[in-house]
């Protein structure tokens, strides 16, 4: 039997928890002003068309259901330790958003300033998000985006069991230390990209990046393009099938590498063993060194 909730409309709230432990609730064109933590502990809630002015907004609540409302920049930290969260058509201006979260759905969602947001959530479905701010979703696991927009250092570091789907990111040391992450469709531009990854997996991408693709252990990219890639693969084992050119690899530690041309190929045999990597150039030039 469906629960009625109740209706709260047009309303004003100030103070510290005024709907504290509250559940069954239907909140609409509601504003919620200076005063900490107005829905903590919060279960089954409705919020529509309404406004974040300050922190904490949603701590510790469950079954929540957020669509066309506005976070405030002083409403940080606003989403911490809930779960079952379904959030769409919102802006939310306030940064280090969404943490130790569980079952969290963005849809149509900007963050023009997500410093430090999506940290330690897990089971994240995010569709047409677009975010600016560093440290993107670090440490959170079971996350799928599609037509996802970043601009911001540091995304996904530590990130466990990520699928990603027709992105454009510029972001410096993107998914670093992060596990079985795969990126479909997409176009990646920033410096040391994915060292210290585990299963780094790229298909049908466009990357540019100064070292990028170092020290990952299993790294598969396929029908890919490097656009001003220098220095790329240093210990790392892979599996890699470029359109065009690379424009330079430094010390692969094995694999294969298939590319049409690759500008410089720079293989010292005091720091890896050369044979282990078979370099296929198909029908152009290797420059070695």
């Amino acid at each position: 039997m469906d629960i009625i909730k109740k209706e709260i409309s047009q309303l004003y709230f100030t103070g510290e928890r005024p709907l504290f432990n509250q559940e069954h609730l239907s909140i609409k064109k509601t504003i919620f002003g200076e005063g900490e933590s107005p829905l903590k502990e919060c279960s089954n809630i409705e919020i529509k068309d309404s406004m974040f002015k300050w922190k904490y907004p949603l701590w510790y609540s469950e079954d929540i259901l957020v669509k066309n409302c506005v976070w405030c920049e002083m409403a940080r930290a606003g989403v911490w330790y809930s779960k079952y969260l379904d959030i769409s058509d919102c802006m939310i201006e306030a940064p280090k958003n969404f943490r130790h979260c569980h079952g969290l759905s963005l849809s149509n969602v900007f963050l023009p300033n997500a410093a430090e947001t999506l940290w330690n959530c897990e089971a994240v479905v995010m569709k047409h998000v677009v975010a600016k701010g560093d440290y993107f979703a670090m440490n959170s696991q079971n996350v799928t985006a599609s037509d996802f927009e970043l601009a911001g250092d540091y995304p996904f570091d530590g990130a466990t069991d990520v699928e990603i789907h027709n992105a454009k990111m510029l972001s410096k040391d993107a998914f670093w230390n992060s596990r079985n992450v795969t990126v479909y469709d997409s176009f990646i531009s920033g410096e040391y990209l994915g060292w210290n990854s585990k299963n780094l997996t790229f298909i049908n991408c466009t990357i540019e990046s100064l070292q990028g693709m170092c020290y990952i252990n299993n790294l598969v990219m396929k029908n890919c393009r490097l656009l001003n890639t220098t220095l790329a693969f240093e210990y790392s084992t892979v599996d890699v099938e470029v359109i065009g050119k690379i424009d330079s690899v430094i010390n692969p530690a094995e694999g294969i590498i298939r590319a049409d041309e690759i500008g410089e190929l720079i293989m010292e045999k005091d720091k890896i063993y050369p044979e282990k990597t078979e370099i296929v150039c198909r029908g152009r030039q290797v420059n070695k060194r």
